[in-house]
């Protein structure tokens, strides 16, 4: 096996059986977790305590009290209702993370919802949404993300169906350097469209979906280039300097291409670590990619970074007046708003579930 080919995951707690299909009646099928998989739970040092667990609840409970009847996240900022598609795929990625998939779970009906609205709005190419916006790629990504973690998990033939014509527009998009950029043509790469498209590739290729090894290959080749000796750190383009968001993106893609033990993933996690500051710019974004990177990494560098991204979040978690829980840009003012910055937190701190096989070594 090649350095940059998809290894097999060694799923840390797969979730059993097969799952009702996306389209189907909702069910409130227990699920029950392989005596192998309640192993790893107990080996895993890094757990979710009680206090915690009620702050992940809390934060799924806002997210399913903000979905709108067609089974969209409208978004509750200016800058949110602009990008529907990402709203909706992000609060999918959070309720995965805590174990909530289409008609299982608490949450089971708001991700059957949210499913069906992504799915209606990919066209017959497989594109979603306005292929005309300025951040196209952006949401692209992050919807293929969410729908092939959820195929992967579900093995539904209505979904494969649209996330392989995702899928194609992916690898077709990639430019001549190896990487992707804002919109679906081959023009240009920067490492902040380039890790949503090769973690999507990760997942498509988990569910079996076919992924050329060339496309993989290429985008490994883009994404070293973009690392700095000088500093340990990865840069947003090759020859710019580094910093935190661009090297959590660069390490998080090196690591589902297989990479885990680089010694550039190493030192982009060692960047990471001298440089973890709540309230900086980009905080949200880039904890999206940090976390998953930390924990992939595992041991005495996943511990340690989960229990100062948990401390800092259950520090500064609010309530609305129905008593649920939610983040708005307390910890950083770039985010988009409580939707995005609710989503990506209450995924991080439900990461010690081991639900979602994406983010399994």
């Amino acid at each position: 096996m090649s350095l940059s080919s998809f290894p097999p995951i060694m799923h840390k707690a797969p979730l059993a059986g097969i799952l009702c299909a996306l389209l189907m009646p909702f069910s409130s099928a227990q699920v029950t977790l392989p005596g192998n998989a309640a192993k790893s739970r107990l080996d895993d040092p890094v757990k979710v305590d009680a206090s915690t667990e009620k702050v992940i609840r809390g934060a799924l409970s806002y997210l399913a009290s903000k979905q709108a009847a067609n089974g969209a996240w409208l978004g509750e900022s200016g800058e949110e209702v602009r990008y529907p598609i990402a709203m909706t795929a992000y609060a999918l990625m959070a309720f995965q993370a805590a174990g909530h998939l289409p008609g299982e779970g608490e949450f089971g009906k708001n991700v059957s919802l949210g499913v069906r609205y992504l799915l209606s709005e990919i066209d017959d190419q497989g594109l979603i949404g306005d292929e005309n916006s300025g951040q196209y790629m952006y949401f692209h990504g992050i919807s293929s993300i969410a729908l092939g973690e959820l195929f992967g998990q579900t093995g539904d033939e209505t979904l494969r169906n649209k996330l392989e014509k995702m899928i194609k527009v992916i690898v077709s998009s990639q430019n001549p350097q190896g990487g992707w950029r804002y919109k679906p043509i081959s023009h240009d790469a920067d490492i902040s469209v380039t890790v949503l498209a090769v973690v999507a590739l990760r997942a498509a290729k988990n569910g079996g979906i076919a992924v050329p090894q060339k496309t993989i290959d290429d985008a490994v080749d883009y994404v070293r280039k973009c690392f700095n000796e000088r500093d340990g750190g990865f840069g947003y383009q090759p020859g710019q300097g580094s910093g935190f968001a661009r090297t959590a993106a660069a390490i998080y893609s090196l690591q589902v291409c297989g990479l885990y033990d680089d010694p550039k993933v190493a030192s982009g996690s060692k960047y990471l670590n001298a440089r973890f500051k709540p309230g900086e710019r980009w905080f949200t974004y880039a904890n999206f990619y940090a976390a998953p990177a930390q924990y992939m990494i595992g041991g005495k560098t996943w511990a340690d970074w989960y229990a100062n991204v948990s401390r800092v979040l259950k520090e500064k978690v609010r309530k609305d007046d129905n008593g649920n829980n939610f983040w708005e840009r307390e910890l950083d003012g770039s985010s988009t708003g409580p939707i995005f910055s609710t989503s990506v937190y209450a995924m991080i701190l439900a990461m010690p579930y081991h639900y979602i096989p994406l983010y399994q070594r």
